[in-house]
Protein backbone atom coordinates (compact mmCIF):
# COMPACT_ATOMS: atom_id res chain seq x y z
CA UNK A 1 0.00 0.00 0.00
CA UNK A 2 1.14 3.52 -0.67
CA UNK A 3 1.04 6.49 1.65
CA UNK A 4 -0.92 9.63 0.92
CA UNK A 5 1.27 12.09 -0.94
CA UNK A 6 0.68 15.74 -0.13
CA UNK A 7 2.39 19.04 -0.95
CA UNK A 8 2.16 21.04 2.29
CA UNK A 9 4.46 24.00 2.47
CA UNK A 10 7.60 24.43 4.55
CA UNK A 11 6.42 24.57 8.20
CA UNK A 12 6.92 21.11 9.59
CA UNK A 13 5.18 18.92 7.01
CA UNK A 14 7.61 17.80 4.33
CA UNK A 15 6.58 17.06 0.80
CA UNK A 16 5.26 13.49 0.43
CA UNK A 17 4.20 13.29 4.09
CA UNK A 18 3.15 9.76 5.03
CA UNK A 19 -0.22 9.51 6.77
CA UNK A 20 -1.99 6.54 8.34
CA UNK A 21 -5.42 6.02 9.91
CA UNK A 22 -6.08 4.11 13.14
CA UNK A 23 -9.70 3.14 13.77
CA UNK A 24 -10.88 1.77 17.12
CA UNK A 25 -14.22 0.10 17.76
CA UNK A 26 -16.36 -2.16 19.91
CA UNK A 27 -19.67 -3.55 18.66
CA UNK A 28 -20.29 -0.64 16.31
CA UNK A 29 -22.40 -2.76 13.94
CA UNK A 30 -23.18 -1.18 10.59
CA UNK A 31 -21.70 2.14 11.73
CA UNK A 32 -18.28 0.58 11.26
CA UNK A 33 -18.56 -0.02 7.51
CA UNK A 34 -18.74 3.64 6.39
CA UNK A 35 -16.00 4.44 8.89
CA UNK A 36 -13.58 1.89 7.45
CA UNK A 37 -14.46 2.73 3.86
CA UNK A 38 -13.88 6.43 4.49
CA UNK A 39 -10.50 5.60 6.04
CA UNK A 40 -9.55 3.51 3.00
CA UNK A 41 -10.51 6.35 0.69
CA UNK A 42 -8.38 8.75 2.72
CA UNK A 43 -5.12 6.80 2.49
CA UNK A 44 -3.59 3.37 1.98
CA UNK A 45 -2.45 2.82 5.57
CA UNK A 46 -5.41 1.78 7.69
CA UNK A 47 -5.48 -0.28 10.89
CA UNK A 48 -8.61 -1.32 12.76
CA UNK A 49 -8.29 -2.24 16.46
CA UNK A 50 -11.23 -4.17 17.90
CA UNK A 51 -12.05 -4.36 21.61
CA UNK A 52 -13.90 -7.64 22.03
CA UNK A 53 -16.75 -7.07 19.59
CA UNK A 54 -19.40 -9.79 19.26
CA UNK A 55 -20.98 -8.46 16.08
CA UNK A 56 -18.44 -9.53 13.47
CA UNK A 57 -16.61 -6.19 13.38
CA UNK A 58 -13.18 -7.80 13.04
CA UNK A 59 -14.37 -10.01 10.18
CA UNK A 60 -15.84 -6.96 8.45
CA UNK A 61 -12.51 -5.17 8.64
CA UNK A 62 -10.67 -8.13 7.15
CA UNK A 63 -13.24 -8.47 4.36
CA UNK A 64 -12.43 -4.90 3.36
CA UNK A 65 -8.71 -5.69 3.15
CA UNK A 66 -7.82 -3.75 6.29
CA UNK A 67 -5.18 -4.71 8.85
CA UNK A 68 -7.16 -5.85 11.93
CA UNK A 69 -5.95 -6.27 15.51
CA UNK A 70 -8.17 -7.96 18.10
CA UNK A 71 -7.18 -6.94 21.61
CA UNK A 72 -6.54 -9.61 24.23
CA UNK A 73 -9.62 -9.79 26.44
CA UNK A 74 -7.57 -10.73 29.50
CA UNK A 75 -6.65 -7.05 29.90
CA UNK A 76 -9.19 -4.21 30.40
CA UNK A 77 -10.45 -2.61 27.21
CA UNK A 78 -9.98 1.15 26.89
CA UNK A 79 -9.99 3.51 23.93
CA UNK A 80 -6.47 4.57 24.90
CA UNK A 81 -5.21 0.99 24.81
CA UNK A 82 -6.77 0.52 21.37
CA UNK A 83 -5.20 3.67 19.96
CA UNK A 84 -1.77 2.85 21.38
CA UNK A 85 -1.94 -0.65 19.91
CA UNK A 86 -2.93 0.67 16.49
CA UNK A 87 -0.25 3.34 16.61
CA UNK A 88 2.44 0.80 17.48
CA UNK A 89 1.33 -1.48 14.65
CA UNK A 90 1.33 1.46 12.23
CA UNK A 91 4.92 2.20 13.22
CA UNK A 92 5.87 -1.44 12.67
CA UNK A 93 4.22 -1.83 9.27
CA UNK A 94 5.05 1.64 7.96
CA UNK A 95 7.93 3.10 10.01
CA UNK A 96 8.08 6.24 7.84
CA UNK A 97 4.58 7.33 8.94
CA UNK A 98 4.69 10.95 10.10
CA UNK A 99 1.05 11.62 10.95
CA UNK A 100 -1.73 9.40 12.25
CA UNK A 101 -5.42 10.15 12.03
CA UNK A 102 -7.26 8.56 14.96
CA UNK A 103 -10.96 7.95 14.48
CA UNK A 104 -13.66 6.13 16.43
CA UNK A 105 -15.56 3.34 14.71
CA UNK A 106 -18.88 5.20 14.93
CA UNK A 107 -17.53 8.07 12.82
CA UNK A 108 -16.94 8.69 9.12
CA UNK A 109 -14.09 10.82 7.79
CA UNK A 110 -14.96 13.80 5.64
CA UNK A 111 -13.44 13.34 2.19
CA UNK A 112 -11.40 16.55 2.39
CA UNK A 113 -10.32 16.35 6.01
CA UNK A 114 -6.87 14.75 5.69
CA UNK A 115 -5.75 17.42 3.24
CA UNK A 116 -7.19 20.17 5.43
CA UNK A 117 -5.62 18.66 8.54
CA UNK A 118 -2.20 18.43 6.94
CA UNK A 119 -2.44 22.01 5.73
CA UNK A 120 -3.36 23.11 9.25
CA UNK A 121 -0.63 21.19 11.02
CA UNK A 122 1.90 22.45 8.47
CA UNK A 123 1.53 26.02 9.69
CA UNK A 124 3.62 25.43 12.80
CA UNK A 125 6.22 22.73 13.41
CA UNK A 126 5.24 22.71 17.12
CA UNK A 127 1.62 21.81 16.43
CA UNK A 128 1.14 18.25 17.66
CA UNK A 129 -2.58 17.80 17.06
CA UNK A 130 -5.21 19.28 14.79
CA UNK A 131 -8.89 18.47 14.65
CA UNK A 132 -11.95 19.88 12.94
CA UNK A 133 -15.72 19.91 13.21
CA UNK A 134 -17.28 16.64 14.31
CA UNK A 135 -20.99 16.57 13.51
CA UNK A 136 -23.76 14.23 14.51
CA UNK A 137 -25.10 12.23 11.57
CA UNK A 138 -28.68 12.45 12.87
CA UNK A 139 -28.83 15.56 15.08
CA UNK A 140 -32.63 15.79 14.90
CA UNK A 141 -33.38 12.13 15.58
CA UNK A 142 -33.24 12.45 19.40
CA UNK A 143 -32.70 15.23 21.91
CA UNK A 144 -29.53 13.43 23.02
CA UNK A 145 -28.09 13.51 19.49
CA UNK A 146 -28.88 17.22 19.32
CA UNK A 147 -26.98 17.87 22.55
CA UNK A 148 -23.93 15.98 21.28
CA UNK A 149 -23.91 17.98 18.04
CA UNK A 150 -23.76 21.18 20.09
CA UNK A 151 -20.96 19.78 22.28
CA UNK A 152 -18.77 19.01 19.27
CA UNK A 153 -18.80 22.64 18.10
CA UNK A 154 -16.27 25.31 19.05
CA UNK A 155 -14.22 28.21 17.81
CA UNK A 156 -11.17 27.56 15.63
CA UNK A 157 -7.77 28.27 17.12
CA UNK A 158 -5.42 27.03 19.87
CA UNK A 159 -7.18 24.91 22.49
CA UNK A 160 -6.27 22.81 25.52
CA UNK A 161 -7.39 19.44 24.20
CA UNK A 162 -9.03 17.50 21.40
CA UNK A 163 -11.55 14.65 21.17
CA UNK A 164 -11.11 11.09 20.00
CA UNK A 165 -10.95 12.03 16.31
CA UNK A 166 -7.73 13.92 15.61
CA UNK A 167 -4.72 14.12 13.30
CA UNK A 168 -1.58 13.66 15.41
CA UNK A 169 2.10 14.21 14.68
CA UNK A 170 4.02 10.96 15.26
CA UNK A 171 7.03 12.72 16.81
CA UNK A 172 4.80 14.31 19.46
CA UNK A 173 3.13 10.98 20.26
CA UNK A 174 6.50 9.33 20.73
CA UNK A 175 7.80 12.14 22.93
CA UNK A 176 4.97 11.68 25.46
CA UNK A 177 4.75 7.86 25.16
CA UNK A 178 1.26 7.93 23.67
CA UNK A 179 -2.05 7.63 25.48
CA UNK A 180 -2.37 6.43 29.06
CA UNK A 181 -3.94 3.00 28.50
CA UNK A 182 -5.25 2.87 32.07
CA UNK A 183 -7.74 5.73 31.60
CA UNK A 184 -11.32 4.67 30.88
CA UNK A 185 -12.25 8.10 29.49
CA UNK A 186 -10.81 11.56 28.71
CA UNK A 187 -7.56 9.94 27.58
CA UNK A 188 -7.33 12.57 24.84
CA UNK A 189 -7.41 15.40 27.42
CA UNK A 190 -4.57 13.69 29.30
CA UNK A 191 -2.53 13.22 26.11
CA UNK A 192 -2.94 16.85 25.12
CA UNK A 193 -2.02 18.03 28.62
CA UNK A 194 1.25 16.12 28.52
CA UNK A 195 1.97 17.40 25.01
CA UNK A 196 1.36 21.01 26.02
CA UNK A 197 3.71 20.59 28.97
CA UNK A 198 6.40 19.69 26.43
CA UNK A 199 5.73 22.82 24.40
CA UNK A 200 3.47 21.30 21.74
CA UNK A 201 0.28 23.00 20.52
CA UNK A 202 -3.25 21.69 20.01
CA UNK A 203 -5.30 23.46 17.33
CA UNK A 204 -8.95 23.29 16.32
CA UNK A 205 -9.47 23.93 12.61
CA UNK A 206 -12.68 25.30 11.03
CA UNK A 207 -12.85 22.42 8.54
CA UNK A 208 -15.36 19.56 8.52
CA UNK A 209 -13.71 16.45 9.96
CA UNK A 210 -16.09 13.59 10.80
CA UNK A 211 -19.72 12.49 10.98
CA UNK A 212 -20.50 10.80 14.29
CA UNK A 213 -23.41 8.51 15.14
CA UNK A 214 -23.86 8.62 18.91
CA UNK A 215 -26.98 6.41 18.61
CA UNK A 216 -28.29 7.64 21.96
CA UNK A 217 -32.00 7.03 22.38
CA UNK A 218 -32.61 6.71 26.14
CA UNK A 219 -32.11 8.61 29.38
CA UNK A 220 -30.10 5.68 30.72
CA UNK A 221 -27.56 6.11 27.93
CA UNK A 222 -27.44 9.83 28.65
CA UNK A 223 -26.92 9.10 32.36
CA UNK A 224 -24.08 6.63 31.71
CA UNK A 225 -22.31 8.97 29.31
CA UNK A 226 -22.39 11.79 31.84
CA UNK A 227 -21.40 9.49 34.70
CA UNK A 228 -18.38 8.40 32.69
CA UNK A 229 -17.46 12.04 32.12
CA UNK A 230 -17.72 12.74 35.84
CA UNK A 231 -15.51 9.77 36.66
CA UNK A 232 -12.93 10.96 34.14
CA UNK A 233 -12.99 14.51 35.52
CA UNK A 234 -12.35 13.33 39.07
CA UNK A 235 -9.51 11.09 37.92
CA UNK A 236 -7.98 13.93 35.93
CA UNK A 237 -8.07 16.21 38.99
CA UNK A 238 -6.53 13.44 41.11
CA UNK A 239 -3.70 12.95 38.61
CA UNK A 240 -2.86 16.49 37.56
CA UNK A 241 -4.96 18.92 39.56
CA UNK A 242 -1.92 20.86 40.75
CA UNK A 243 -0.88 21.41 37.13
CA UNK A 244 -4.34 22.27 35.81
CA UNK A 245 -6.28 24.55 38.23
CA UNK A 246 -9.35 24.57 35.97
CA UNK A 247 -10.06 20.97 36.90
CA UNK A 248 -10.90 21.81 40.51
CA UNK A 249 -13.56 24.27 39.36
CA UNK A 250 -15.13 21.56 37.22
CA UNK A 251 -15.12 18.98 40.03
CA UNK A 252 -16.43 21.35 42.72
CA UNK A 253 -19.14 22.66 40.39
CA UNK A 254 -20.51 19.16 39.83
CA UNK A 255 -20.45 18.38 43.54
CA UNK A 256 -22.18 21.57 44.66
CA UNK A 257 -24.85 21.79 41.97
CA UNK A 258 -25.80 18.15 42.55
CA UNK A 259 -26.56 18.76 46.26
CA UNK A 260 -30.30 19.18 47.00
CA UNK A 261 -29.91 22.64 48.63
CA UNK A 262 -28.45 23.97 45.39
CA UNK A 263 -31.39 22.69 43.32
CA UNK A 264 -33.15 25.90 44.31
CA UNK A 265 -30.63 27.75 42.15
CA UNK A 266 -30.95 25.49 39.12
CA UNK A 267 -33.24 27.98 37.31
CA UNK A 268 -30.49 30.62 37.49
CA UNK A 269 -27.92 28.21 36.10
CA UNK A 270 -30.37 27.08 33.41
CA UNK A 271 -31.05 30.68 32.38
CA UNK A 272 -27.36 31.48 32.13
CA UNK A 273 -26.70 28.54 29.79
CA UNK A 274 -29.96 29.08 27.90
CA UNK A 275 -28.95 32.62 26.89
CA UNK A 276 -25.81 31.20 25.28
CA UNK A 277 -26.86 27.81 23.89
CA UNK A 278 -30.64 27.37 24.03
CA UNK A 279 -33.13 25.45 26.14
CA UNK A 280 -32.17 21.87 25.26
CA UNK A 281 -28.50 22.33 26.00
CA UNK A 282 -29.24 24.28 29.19
CA UNK A 283 -31.41 21.43 30.46
CA UNK A 284 -28.66 18.94 29.62
CA UNK A 285 -26.06 20.97 31.56
CA UNK A 286 -28.21 21.45 34.65
CA UNK A 287 -29.52 17.89 34.94
CA UNK A 288 -26.12 16.51 33.97
CA UNK A 289 -24.62 17.78 37.23
CA UNK A 290 -26.20 14.80 39.01
CA UNK A 291 -24.72 11.91 36.94
CA UNK A 292 -21.43 13.81 36.78
CA UNK A 293 -21.41 13.89 40.58
CA UNK A 294 -22.20 10.17 40.75
CA UNK A 295 -19.29 9.51 38.41
CA UNK A 296 -16.93 11.54 40.59
CA UNK A 297 -18.08 9.74 43.72
CA UNK A 298 -17.58 6.47 41.87
CA UNK A 299 -13.95 7.34 41.19
CA UNK A 300 -13.26 8.25 44.82
CA UNK A 301 -15.01 5.12 46.09
CA UNK A 302 -13.01 2.95 43.70
CA UNK A 303 -9.81 4.70 44.81
CA UNK A 304 -10.54 4.03 48.48
CA UNK A 305 -11.05 0.35 47.69
CA UNK A 306 -7.93 0.30 45.47
CA UNK A 307 -10.24 -0.94 42.73
CA UNK A 308 -9.87 0.01 39.07
CA UNK A 309 -13.13 0.87 37.34
CA UNK A 310 -13.83 -0.99 34.11
CA UNK A 311 -15.36 0.67 31.04
CA UNK A 312 -18.50 2.73 31.62
CA UNK A 313 -20.38 2.08 28.38
CA UNK A 314 -23.51 3.86 27.19
CA UNK A 315 -24.25 1.88 24.04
Amino acid sequence: MSSMQYEAGRHGVPKDAAVGVVVIGRNEGERLRPCLLSAKRACGRVIYVDSGSKDGSAALGRSLGIEVIELDASLPFTAARGRNTGFARMRTLWPDTQFVQFIDGDCELNSGWIQAGLAGIAKDARTAVVFGRRRERYPDRTVFNHVCDIEWDGLAGPVDSCGGDALVRVDAMLEVDGYDAGLIAAEDDDLCHRMRRRGWKIVRLPDEMTLHDVAMTSWWQWWQRNRRSGYAGAEAWHRRGAEDPKLIKHVVSNLLWALPPFWLFWPALWWRVYRRSGAIYATHIVLGKVPHCFGQLGFWWASLRAHKMLLIEYK
